[in-house]
């Protein structure tokens, strides 16, 4: 297998030169400008804050993760699986927590020089937040690839892998998409509550009740705002983003020992391929990083859009080369036989449903497009009139994204059968490092402009901040649309695995068991939604009654007497506190639900549970994500003035003020429950493929046919992508 170690060899140089690429870039934010002493005093309050929430939680997921991974090893099956599962669990859980650090470390340093290169220039102010941006971006595809390779070596070469013996290492493996989940859905739900329960604080009080502009330092909720915007933009985005990196790479891999071929590598040139294609995409989104560039004058959206197109345009020329090499001639998937082109059409076809996926949030979420201008416009009646309306264009965007996506699915699996749906996905995916470059650079960006404010800086300069600001929340949508899009494929993937592992060829719809999972596991992303909104909520109300004590007991805090500050670090306490204890609950249903489904139920209604759960999350992902942009944006719209009736209405007005609530309620839509979702499709199908094995020896493949032959003529559902599946 040499030709084998040679290639994972320069999988691993790759990823270990991106890594390089990133400290390189982290270095050069640092030697950059970071302003006056209150500009530096203030980032300083966001950093220590961002990593005071940091420190908090990582402590109690390493307890998590210590259990889960003693777990795993005591309970590991010794025929189809291995203790060292709990490593690769442990690994992946610590990678997935590293991605997140690095994002937060980078973006607390790139905020103030964001505004320090806004006094002059905005140029500047996009080179270096996009620069933080890249740094997040880079590293966490950079750390994924390293993690799967080196584990993939480690395991291939300790249970000799050949045939059989395959299926071994990636049950192993799965142990490492576990972790990065696992500690992403805490991550996510952690750092939304906080940012949300801040973020909410502050706009109620703040600018709706006391009048005081967006990050105004009277206000005490302030300095947790912006700590927010990089314990869930950052951090947890990070997190996220990985968890969908390894989880889709890995789906595919497991597929890929389904696939027969004559090849140079022992027939397991189809488990490597998606890793080759992710390293290929983090070197072109490097590349395609240097031509984010705009004049003073220029647009920032065209370049961040520039640079992804230049991304995908050289991922898919190298994709060609590398599978011609990798996947001569022809394959067989489930007993079809295709010719290995045909993995490269599912590469395109993946890399273009991710662009659209990205055009259509643009349009339902971007400043001046019809969707957020109708938000803003029905803003003149009131805040439930904006309500109502927001409401709709969530609902609304739904429609064009499940088409999108239906297309990709039925494109790729006529291509290559569901081979070609995992390599859609892990084409989709291959270009992350630049995805999440575009979207980390929001959150700088926006933090920017609050350092701008709070140190009185002139109205040109938060002027500059506001435009990277706005592009920011763009770009932030069309990440969550990204990595909704790509949890739907990589769920139908690692669905498709576990039913492959567990013999399933019929999910059988007649049968009430299977129906009652269904129905159970549509109901789950419900759930989940209303405990992480209820979690902001009462984190919320919490901030916004120490927001009005310090407003009422602290004399001179309103009128802005010179001398009189806020006590920020009560705010910031009370939202970790609210995050950490409040996260524990949806993780935990996200990570129990399918255990007690599966071992109580058996595989097939697990299995509708499955199908309830990927539906509605998505189309939930979707609704709320972008209902949650689009009233942001309309809110700031009203900040660059709107034109209503022949009639202009700007910042303080009526609809204003109505436009804040509708972006209130918004908040924990898109940036709690609705990013949310794609972590919980993907953990409660990475769960099911864990427990697989187990459920096959508790409910044996045989003794399940012979009940099913006692139903009279069911009706079923029997999608060809599962009905010949076995690893060879």
């Amino acid at each position: 297998m040499e030709n084998f170690s040679t290639l994972i060899y320069a999988i691993i140089a790759i990823a270990l030169v991106a890594l390089v690429f990133s400290y390189i870039k982290a270095t050069w934010i640092n030697k950059q400008d970071a302003g006056n002493d209150r500009m530096k005093k203030i980032a300083g309050y966001i950093a220590t804050g961002a990593m005071s929430f940091l420190k908090t939680e990582y402590k109690v997921l390493a307890i998590f993760g210590a259990l889960v991974a003693v777990l795993l090893s005591l309970t590991a099956n010794p025929e189809s699986s291995h203790a060292l599962i709990g490593l690769a669990f442990v690994m992946g859980a610590f990678l997935s927590a590293f991605a997140g650090f690095i994002g937060m470390r980078v973006a607390t340093k790139a905020n103030v020089r964001t505004t320090q290169a806004a006094r002059t220039s905005l140029s500047k102010a996009l080179d270096i937040s996009f620069a933080g941006g890249s740094v997040m971006g880079v590293s966490v595809a950079a750390l994924g690839v390293l993690g799967l390779s080196i584990l993939f070596l480690l395991f291939q070469n300790m249970f000799n892998a050949e045939g059989t013996h395959m299926q071994r290492v990636l049950e192993v493996l799965t142990g490492f998409s576990l972790g990065a989940e696992s500690i992403a859905l805490f991550a996510r739900v952690g750092g939304g509550i906080f940012t949300k329960a801040a973020d909410v604080g502050a706009d109620l009080v703040g600018k709706v009740e006391a009048g005081i502009p967006e990050d105004d330092p009277r206000n005490p909720a302030v300095i947790a705002d912006n700590v927010g915007d990089n314990v869930g933009d950052v951090a947890g985005m990070g997190a996220d983003l990985f968890g969908s990196y390894v989880s889709t790479i890995l789906a595919t891999m497991v597929l890929g020992a389904t696939v027969i071929t004559v090849d140079n590598y022992g027939g397991i040139a189809p488990v490597l391929l998606p890793l080759g294609i992710a390293a290929i995409g983090l070197v072109f989104s490097i590349l395609g990083s240097f031509v984010v560039r705009i004049s003073e004058t220029g647009d920032p959206q065209k370049a961040l859009n520039r640079g992804n197109f230049v991304s995908i345009a050289l991922t898919i020329v190298g994709s060609y080369f590398l599978i011609q090499y990798l996947v001569p001639g022809t394959f067989t998937v489930s007993g079809s036989t295709f010719e290995s082109i045909h993995i490269f059409y599912s590469v395109i076809v993946g890399l273009v449903v991710g662009f659209l996926m990205s055009i259509i949030t643009e349009f339902y979420c971007a400043m001046g497009k019809r969707p957020v201008v109708m938000i803003a416009k029905q803003s003149i009646s009131g805040a439930a009139t904006n309500i109502i309306a927001g409401l709709s264009v969530g609902m609304m965007s739904t429609a064009m994204p499940m088409i999108v996506l239906s297309f990709g699915i039925v494109a790729s699996y006529t291509l290559a059968g569901i081979y070609g749906v995992a390599i859609a996905a892990t084409g989709m995916m291959a270009t992350t490092a630049i995805q999440l470059a575009i979207d980390a650079f929001g959150p700088i960006a926006d933090n920017a402009g609050g350092i701008a404010e709070m140190s009185a800086l002139p109205k040109e300069v938060r002027e500059k901040t506001d435009i990277l600001d706005s592009v920011g929340n763009t770009t932030a949508a069309i990440g969550k649309g990204f990595a909704i899009a790509s949890a739907a494929l990589t769920s139908l993937s690692l669905f498709a695995a576990f039913m492959s592992i567990t013999k399933i060829t019929v999910i059988n719809i007649s049968d009430a068991r299977v129906l009652a999972g269904l129905f159970i596991g549509g109901m789950i992303p419900f759930l989940f939604s209303a405990l992480a909104m209820r979690a902001v909520g009462s984190a919320a109300n919490a901030m916004v009654e120490e927001v009005r004590h310090q407003f009422k007991t602290i004399v001179g805090l309103l009128e802005g007497k010179e001398g009189v500050e806020p006590d920020y670090d009560k705010c910031i306490q009370i939202s970790t506190n609210a995050a950490i204890r409040q996260m524990m609950l949806p993780g935990a249903l996200a990570l129990i639900s399918p255990v007690v489904i599966g071992f109580m139920a058996g595989p097939e209604v697990l299995g509708g549970a499955l199908a309830g759960i990927t539906l509605t999350g998505v189309l939930m992902a979707i609704f709320q994500s972008n209902a949650g942009g689009a009233w942001d944006n309309a809110k700031k719209s009203f900040e660059k003035g709107v034109e209503i009736n022949g009639k202009m209405h700007y910042k303080g007005s009526d609809a204003h003020k109505a436009s804040v609530t509708g972006d209130t309620v918004g908040d924990p839509f898109k940036d709690t429950s609705g990013p949310s979702m794609n972590i919980l499709i993907k953990l409660t199908s990475i769960v099911a493929l864990v427990i697989a094995p187990y459920l096959v020896v508790m409910y044996p493949p045989k003794a399940k046919a012979e009940n099913q032959t006692e139903q009279a003529a069911p009706a079923v559902v029997q999608p060809a992508v599962v009905d010949t599946l076995s690893v060879h």
